[in-house]
């Protein structure tokens, strides 16, 4: 059982970084490399509003820190030993956690993008790519909004497009709000709903606050996703 007051290698509960402020956002990293988490607080810790609190060997660890710690951000591999990064965000979420859950990993497999996204991810980043792209990643989701590397939504749309779309019994969805569903399924944004169905913004956005709620999705791509039966 880990305590509040701190792990090898990460910062006790009311730590901060050398530069740390007030101001910056709280950051725990979860990995089992043990280079991957020194890289990545590195990387992190030089950039003035970001600031690495804890760091993971694995899931179990990460549930921990996150409830210690109440971090803005957690950055999550998939692959761990023991608590995998989806179980990891699944417990997250239980326990009732909003933190936007960042997947860091090098598998771009579709079981794995779909898994993490149905568990509560906010992004899903391939490991190989460019530092700065990483840390983009990381203030994307601070600021609500989804992540995801170029080859992840490749994959996802091709997931999606492949998919037959569940019917409004299967969702126990309102016709308006399956209208809706659609249309936030293809891509389109408030404002094209809107004028495709002409209704007004405000409409639209009301229902698709409805939508998140009665499908337990964070965001568009997880309704997107409950939309379809995904390719297999």
């Amino acid at each position: 059982m880990i305590t509040c007051r701190g792990i090898p290698g990460g910062k006790a509960g009311t730590a901060t970084s050398p530069r740390g402020s007030a101001m910056s956002a709280r950051i725990v990293i979860a990995d089992d490399e043990g280079l991957v988490r020194d890289g990545l607080r590195m990387l992190l810790d030089l950039e003035d509003d970001l600031e690495v609190v804890a760091v993971c060997e694995d899931g179990e660890q990460a549930i921990e820190r996150v409830r210690c710690e109440s971090p803005d951000v957690v950055l999550m591999d998939i692959r761990m030993p023991g608590v995998d990064g989806v179980e990891a965000t699944r417990r997250i979420r239980k326990g009732g956690s909003e933190v936007p859950i960042l997947i860091l990993t090098t598998f771009n497999d579709d079981d794995y993008i779909r898994q993490a996204l149905s568990a509560g991810a906010s992004g899903y980043i391939l490991k190989n790519r460019p530092s700065e792209q990483i840390v983009e990643s990381v203030r994307s989701v601070l600021r609500g909004v989804s992540a995801f590397d170029s080859q992840v939504l490749r994959q996802l749309s091709e997931m999606v497009s492949g998919g037959r779309p569940r019917s409004e019994d299967e969702l126990g969805v309102s016709h308006r709000e399956y209208e809706v569903l659609s249309l936030v399924a293809d891509g389109l944004s408030n404002k094209e709903i809107a004028a495709k169905l002409s209704i007004s913004e405000g409409t639209v956005r009301n229902h698709v606050s409805q939508l998140l709620e009665k499908l337990g999705a964070r965001d568009r791509t997880q309704l997107a996703l409950a939309f379809h039966r995904c390719r297999e």
